[in-house]
């Protein structure tokens, strides 16, 4: 079904169909996931048969399941991209995310579609053209503040989606092109190679080095746990968590998080319902901290913040577990504000490296005033760990007990039931209606005696009713309409349950209404500019059309059409560097002597050999990096020139 505006979505990503069901038991209301291929991430690709499997196993729960095809694809693509659809429309698959508006120019079956955060809807006027083309549910880009958020939805009746944890990409989702213009590796393309995690030197436009060798274009990790019901008041109805590169540790940690955190708000406005059915019920204790992060921020929701890099480091560095207070030949003392195992993963900061240390031992000392005093036998040689030292911050990035737990069941999911027994000529009816209002009914052939202990009876009767065992159910209430107590076998009694569960799953996935795909509005809508530039990301004959026929006059090609030779904005960005380091004019703004020395010059960006010019745009508060694609690449075909391979589609990249 369609996300109605009283409904709130929890959606988690899944890597594989196996973390999927995963993340529906611990609590999502519906799961993205990637198909064959054209998924926006290489190394996540599933075949038909598991999603539809995963399919089947989340509709049971009132699920939705989303499958990415969110690339921007060639004209050679088109056709297998049309037959991809298809098949995922007939296994069952509830909606697609794309960003490619060609795919609306073919004949597709009538399956909803969802406007992806490539798609870059940072105002009302991008998404009421979205909702009015026919998307069903609009990512909204990741920068855009609460106030903006209430603007859009004041204005546009499409579902609102917003991104609430995990990795942020530093460019308005989109509108980067660096990794293309340096490796020829296409992010719009998902073969990201994530230049934004790499370290630079920023320099002034005299030559000054602000910065050194910082990974000044990596961000912290998204975290809107505090704003969750800022974000409900403000219109977002689908609560939407980074990650499908992520393992299976992580998507369960970080949806319990949020389930338990929506769950909570939900008790407190009784005006939403959760969008999926059942009960969840958590048998560890979440920690965001826990999990792969590169510290937390909530980005731009509530305005421009200081603090929003991870220029330390862009790995996962983990909680402070304490100090070391005494280094042996083969071990290292440590006071600690939390318990320690053996196979602990611990680190530390040697100048600008991470340095990674396994505990293979570790034993309490004791307790003192500070904390827990624990001894550290490293998994490495001492001589092999530089610049430790007495005091060096200890951190640990992986908790082996806590993630002991997530490798066990660590969540329950279940589907309340009312029951009612009753009678009938030749024997036995179970009716069932659930949570959902969904009705079977399972009779029994037998021939009925009076009980001679009509106690014992009825609840012997009650009790085998009510074990519902490992299936997704629980029995609420369990009534009796019976004309006397009756003496039943507990053989007949119990077989009756198992088919009557079994019927009523069979009812409720046939009771699944897949939502349509949304009709276009009427007259047809006109795109919000006559012109677009190669950062609209139109890359086939059928995207182009499709432009034309909303309004459209000029069109640029995509940038990995390569028809873009001269230096242009490789990323643009709501993160600023002037403004991370002081130099902003906004902030010099009326303090004595520091007005007049900071100007809107050029800065410059170095990598190795990959020099890039930042300029600012003051007005909107961008930062826009410039450069030029490589001539190497500049002149090979553009990506998919030729017809398409699978085995594009299976490329290592480093995790996000």
């Amino acid at each position: 079904m369609s996300l109605l505006d009283h409904e709130l979505e929890l959606l988690a990503p899944a890597k594989t169909a196996e973390i999927g069901r995963e993340a529906i038991l611990h609590g999502a209301d519906a799961v993205y996931i990637g198909g064959p291929a054209f998924g926006a991430r290489h190394n996540a690709s599933n075949p038909i048969e598991d999603i539809s499997s995963l399919v089947e196993f989340a509709h049971r729960y009132r699920s939705r399941i989303f499958v990415t095809m969110n690339t921007i694809m060639h004209d050679s693509e088109l056709e297998l991209a049309r037959k991809q659809i298809w098949q995922l429309y007939e296994a069952g698959v509830d909606a697609l995310i794309i960003q490619d508006m060609g795919l609306l120019e073919l004949d597709l079956p009538p399956i909803q579609l969802h406007a992806s955060t490539q798609c870059d809807i940072r105002t009302v006027e991008k998404a009421k053209f979205l909702g009015d083309v026919g998307f069903s549910q609009l990512v909204l880009a990741r920068e855009l503040t609460l106030d903006k958020i209430k603007q859009i939805r004041a204005e546009v009746d499409t579902p609102l989606e917003y991104f609430v944890h995990g990795a942020l990409c530093v460019a308005f989702s989109g509108q980067c092109y660096i990794s293309h213009a340096d490796t020829g590796r296409s992010a719009n393309r998902g073969d990201c190679s994530q230049a934004c995690r790499l370290p630079y030197t920023l320099s002034d436009n005299q030559g000054r080095v602000v910065a050194f060798e910082k990974h000044l274009l990596s961000m912290k990790d998204n975290d809107q746990s505090a704003n969750l019901e800022a974000l409900v008041d403000a219109g977002i109805r689908s609560f939407k968590i980074e990650g499908r590169y992520k393992d299976m540790g992580y998507v369960k940690n970080i949806t319990a998080n949020y389930r338990l955190l929506l769950d909570e708000l939900l008790e407190r406005r009784p005006e939403f319902a959760r969008a999926g059915s059942g009960r969840t019920r958590i048998l560890f204790t979440p920690d965001v901290d826990k999990t792969f992060h590169r510290g937390h921020t909530d980005y731009f929701a509530n305005g421009r913040q200081g603090d929003i890099g991870a220029f330390d480091s862009p790995k996962y560095v983990g909680v402070e577990l304490g100090a070391v207070v005494r280094i042996g030949g083969d071990h290292i003392d440590v006071i600690t504000n939390a318990p320690m195992a053996n196979g602990d993963g611990l680190n530390y900061m040697n100048k600008r490296t991470t340095v990674g240390i396994q505990a293979n031992k570790a034993e309490k000392l004791g307790d003192t005033e500070d904390g827990q005093r624990w001894r550290v036998y490293p998994n490495e040689q001492m001589a092999a760990l530089p610049g430790l030292k007495v005091g060096t911050v200890i951190m640990r990035n992986r908790d082996h007990q806590w993630e002991a737990a997530l490798h066990k069941k660590s969540s329950e999911r279940h589907v309340g039931l009312q029951l009612t027994l009753s009678e009938q000529a030749g024997g036995l009816r179970l009716s069932i209606v659930d949570e959902d209002g969904i009705v079977s009914h399972t009779d029994a052939a037998i021939e009925l005696q009076p009980a001679q202990n009509a106690e014992q009876a009825e609840s012997g009767l009650r009790a085998s009713l009510a074990k519902m065992g490992n299936t997704m159910f629980v029995a609420d209430h369990v009534e009796l309409k019976l004309s006397q107590p009756w003496f039943v076998p507990s053989s007949v009694i119990n077989a009756l349950r198992r088919d009557a569960v079994a019927a009523h799953e069979a009812a409720r996935l046939a009771a699944w209404q897949r939502p349509e795909r949304k009709a276009p509005a009427e007259p047809r809508a006109i795109y919000p500019d006559t012109q677009l530039s190669y950062l609209a990301n139109v890359y086939n004959e059928k995207a182009r059309q499709f432009y034309h026929k909303h309004g459209v006059q000029l069109i640029d090609a995509a940038y990995e059409a390569h028809e873009e030779a001269g230096e242009v904005p490789l990323m643009i960005t709501k993160h600023c560097l002037r403004f991370s380091f002081n130099l902003c004019p906004k902030q010099a703004k009326g303090v004595q002597g520091v007005q007049g020395q900071v100007k809107a010059e050029p800065m410059t960006l170095v990598n190795g050999d990959h020099t890039y010019t930042l300029r600012f745009d003051c007005k909107p508060c961008e930062m826009h990096v410039v450069g030029a694609i490589k001539p190497g690449i500049l002149n090979s075909p553009p990506p998919s020139a030729v017809p398409y391979s699978p085995l594009v589609f299976h490329r290592k990249r480093p995790q996000h």
